[in-house]
């Protein structure tokens, strides 16, 4: 392939890579030192998708000048980065690496950055802005009390990925295996008189001590309340936790005025709205 700046070859990224592909994260803020408390987060991130799903990178005058990673989640093609080093955007760059990741996959999602340019790329490769996503942060005390209907267990990721796949039809152990094995983490089931419903990961933090509900799933039909409230109370351990929410969720009012509050915000996309219940999930925004 060949861009605006020169010829830039599009190739399969290595773990060799990933220092070049952080410094690009770090260009757009999206990666940094490791704060007190907190750990490395991006670095098993990146490996993961080099490692275990699909990363390609730009290389042109002899270096890397973008990064983009998909993974197929079971149900739709997911973009979970695309970032061109600040100095080249512009040049197409994006737009073929873009091409070259989701090909021919007929659906497909991903969550946009506040940069406006993004949303319009992603619009013409056949996505649609559907709901705003906030990250919501606040202290675990602020929650109100745990349904006394729910309990939450331990649970292994064999068991959370077969929960999945009955509740979705997608088979992402490789994926649940991945949750659970980074620092800190919590992999959890809460369940009601009817048995599970729902599931999730807490994990630490690369940028603060607080801590990440990463994900949670609730079962198809459930009210979904009680159980974000559940497993927001358990990802956070007793101190701070932050969740990525998306807007028609109706838990969102609820975390709002008991005092959590907005730290960040991305813009859900997908080629069909149908694709996740936006009232019963909590999504992991790299990796839905």
């Amino acid at each position: 392939m060949t861009d605006a700046g020169g010829p830039a070859a599009i190739r399969q990224a290595t773990v060799d890579d990933i220092p070049e592909i952080r410094r690009i994260l770090a260009a757009h803020e999206e990666d940094g030192p490791v704060a007190p408390g907190g750990v490395d987060i991006i670095g098993p991130y990146l490996r993961h998708f080099v490692e275990r799903h699909r990363s390609l990178v730009s290389a042109l005058d002899g270096g890397i000048v973008a990064y983009g990673s998909v993974l197929d989640t079971g149900m739709a093609r997911m973009l979970s980065d695309l970032f061109v080093e600040p100095g080249r955007l512009g040049q197409g760059l994006g737009r073929r690496l873009l091409t070259a990741l989701l090909e021919d996959a007929p659906v497909r999602a991903t969550f946009a950055s506040s940069d406006p340019r993004a949303l319009p790329v992603y619009v013409r490769a056949g996505m649609t802005p559907l709901w705003l996503c906030l990250y919501l942060e606040g202290d675990a005390e602020q929650l109100p009390p745990i349904a006394p209907t729910l309990t939450v267990w331990d649970a292994t990721p064999d068991e959370l990925a077969i929960l999945e796949e009955t509740w979705t039809g997608a088979a992402r152990l490789v994926d649940h295996g991945f949750w659970a094995s980074q620092t800190r983490a919590d992999p959890f089931l809460v369940k009601d008189a009817e048995g599970p419903v729902a599931f999730g990961y807490g994990r630490a933090r690369q940028v603060t001590a607080s801590r990440a509900l990463n994900r949670l799933l609730i079962r198809p039909g459930a009210d979904p309340v009680p159980p974000i409230l559940a497993g927001l109370a358990r990802a956070a351990g007793g101190g701070r936790v932050q969740a990525c929410v998306l807007g028609p969720n109706p838990a969102l009012p609820l975390l709002l005025g008991a005092g959590f509050h907005v730290v960040d915000h991305d813009q859900f996309l997908s080629s069909d709205p149908s694709l996740v219940d936006p009232a019963r999930f909590l999504p992991n925004p790299g990796m839905l």
